[in-house]
């Protein structure tokens, strides 16, 4: 069976609920995931319970994840992996990591922020998701390092992998790793329905929007509601469906008919006259005739 214990870090808050999960995986030798910050007591019970470490793995760089790491694999004599984080050697989507009885492939998945890895461990279907999947909860998508269609994208891949176990960068573990994955879509697609239908009904602004859409709660949350209201309007832009007028404050939003590629027919995603592909196509010199 394979060794996997938790380490929560002390760091509690809106955004780490209970703090930040530390995994070690396997045994003599372990490989450690998210040393997290810092503190001295946290990193002395990773220690303890980490042995022999093998590997560093870092899901992506922010603070409450990789503050700590590049000290730790110091101070365990481990090599230390992350798409981006200053002092560690970068990982790369499908590497491997061997320790005692496990192996880790990396996944990587951007959405959260763009150097967003997971870990998943095939024989135990066991994922590890940082912050794309949280115990607790959705996951927070905050332009510009948020990206929601990319978000998608790599729910989609992770859900691909047919996991049985998630194992959160925050919050409890979820033995039902399908189901979770498959409600975090619905959770997208329910309030993307809600964001069009606040445009249809004549709202312009994200603060209108976050009115209608989040009326039944605290208005102490209004100013997080926003940044996601403004993550699903970056990704029906890029979806051709809305479009914007004005900067800052002025911003208005408005529903608009995506387009039809002028040489082959296929939706247009934002405003231009053609598709990826024939963009391509047209840029390696093919005719601007149909395809």
């Amino acid at each position: 069976m394979l060794r996997i214990l938790r380490v929560l870090a002390p760091n509690p808050s809106v955004y780490t609920l209970d703090g930040t999960n530390t995994w070690v995986v396997g045994a003599e030798p372990s490989i450690v995931i998210d040393p997290g910050p810092p503190d001295p007591g946290h990193v002395a019970q990773i220690h303890a319970d980490a042995g022999v470490v093998s590997a560093v793995l870092v899901t992506h760089d922010h603070e409450d994840h990789g503050e700590g790491a590049v000290a730790f694999g110091e101070l365990v004599g481990a090599p230390v992996f992350a798409w981006r984080l200053d002092g560690a050697t970068r990982v790369t989507d499908g590497a491997r990591f061997t320790a005692g009885g496990c192996e880790l492939v990396a996944v990587h998945g951007a959405g959260h922020s763009p150097d967003h890895v997971a870990f998943f461990e095939p024989s135990a279907r066991a994922l590890f998701t940082g912050d794309t999947v949280v115990g607790r909860g959705t996951s927070f998508i905050d332009p510009p390092e948020g990206d929601l269609a990319r978000y998608l994208v790599t729910l989609r891949r992770l859900l691909e992998l047919r996991p049985r176990t998630i194992y959160p960068g925050h919050g409890p573990v979820r033995t039902d790793a399908e189901g979770v994955l498959g409600e975090y879509l619905a959770h997208r697609e329910e309030r993307e329905a809600e964001v069009l239908a606040g445009l249809d009904a004549g709202d312009r602004t994200v603060r209108e929007l976050v009115a209608r859409i989040y009326a039944s709660y605290p208005n102490e949350v209004h100013d997080l509601a926003a940044r996601t209201v403004t993550a699903h309007l970056i990704k029906l832009e890029h979806d051709g469906a809305v479009h914007k007028k004005g900067r800052g404050g002025s911003q208005t939003w408005a529903r608009q008919e995506p387009t039809a590629c002028a040489r082959c027919g296929r939706p247009v995603r934002g405003r231009g006259r053609y598709c990826g592909s024939c963009s391509l196509a047209l840029l390696q010199g093919e005719p601007a005739g149909p395809a």
